[in-house]
């Protein structure tokens, strides 16, 4: 059976997550210890006792939940599971890099150090919002957004039923009321940015710099990547890439059928919560779906894939 490995992005965070998992396999303090170090603070302490709007915070979301996803990834790989591709949604993308052999962990730590830095900054010189759009064809989404005053675009193409536009807040707040005139359900998402649209241009030129000398591994497994909804090939300027990658919509839906098409039959979720999973179920058909967040989880997910 060929498995996917799938890591999420900003939203998925929670206190505590991570913990249970670290307690119980090895290579978590050599995480926890790695990170905490380039980070320059106790991701340990920040997992187990920041507020939800500490957690929210760019600065310290990234890093948290990529530390919670790679936990995950060695609790699983402890438990005999690997994969044959891996992918992730936005910030998922790094802990997706190193699960291929991509980048060392030092390196992707430091990656998300620069990146979350960078966007933090950027967000906080724009104002910007990002709406979840749902039940809706992407043609009439494209319409709406050709209607409104402003800037705003399709951010995130989740699953053919939902995607998620980002741009100036009074444009995002323009369509959500368009949306509702012709009974299109929306949900504002709890961020203060705009992120993978061009109101983060600045940060993707401040990132492609500080990480133009990072060394890039050729991956193990296969990548797939959001910039194009389907398999990597060119791994010659991953910095362009990934600064790219921060100002341009996610092709989720479309990696997902890639992976599929592949011959890709489970797709596991390894870090905090279950978002990637919900959007496997409503996107595929004939897969397994299970997640990796705790030790409860990981159990269904050992018994779903190797039938233990």
């Amino acid at each position: 059976m060929k498995k996917a490995f799938l890591f999420s992005g900003q939203g998925s965070q929670y206190q505590g997550m991570g913990i249970e998992l670290a307690e119980k396999i090895s290579a978590a303090k050599e995480i926890l210890e790695c990170g905490s170090d380039i980070m320059g603070f106790s991701l340990k302490d920040k997992l187990e006792n920041s507020s939800p709007e500490e957690l929210a915070q760019t600065r310290l979301s990234q890093p948290a939940i990529f530390t919670a996803s790679l936990i995950s990834l060695c609790a699983a790989r402890e438990s005999g599971l690997d994969c044959d591709a891996a992918a992730g949604h936005s910030l998922g993308e790094y802990a997706a890099m190193y699960a291929s052999g991509m980048l060392s962990m030092e390196d992707a730590f430091r990656a998300i150090k620069l990146r979350s830095e960078a966007m933090a900054k950027a967000a906080e010189g724009s104002d910007g919002a990002m709406l979840a759009v749902v039940g809706s064809t992407n043609d009439k989404i494209e319409q709406v957004l050709s209607e409104i005053n402003g800037f705003a675009a399709p951010a995130n193409y989740n699953s053919p039923a939902q995607t998620v536009i980002a741009g100036e807040s009074a444009a995002v707040d323009e369509a959500a009321a368009k949306f509702a005139e012709s009974g299109v359900r929306t949900v504002k998402l709890a961020v203060s940015a705009a992120f993978h649209t061009k109101m983060m241009k600045s940060a993707a030129d401040e990132f492609r710099e500080s990480i133009k000398d990072f060394k890039f591994n050729a991956p193990k497994c296969d990548f797939y990547a959001n910039l194009y909804g389907k398999k990597l090939e060119d791994f010659s300027d991953m910095p362009s890439y990934l600064a790219a990658h921060i100002c341009s919509p996610v092709k989720f839906s479309d990696e997902l059928f890639a992976m599929r098409n592949a011959g890709i039959e489970a797709f596991i979720e390894l870090g905090p919560n279950k978002v990637l999973t919900g959007l496997v179920r409503k996107t595929l058909s004939d897969v397994i779906f299970t997640n990796i967040e705790n030790c409860k989880t990981l159990e269904k997910a050992l018994a779903a894939v190797k039938g233990e």
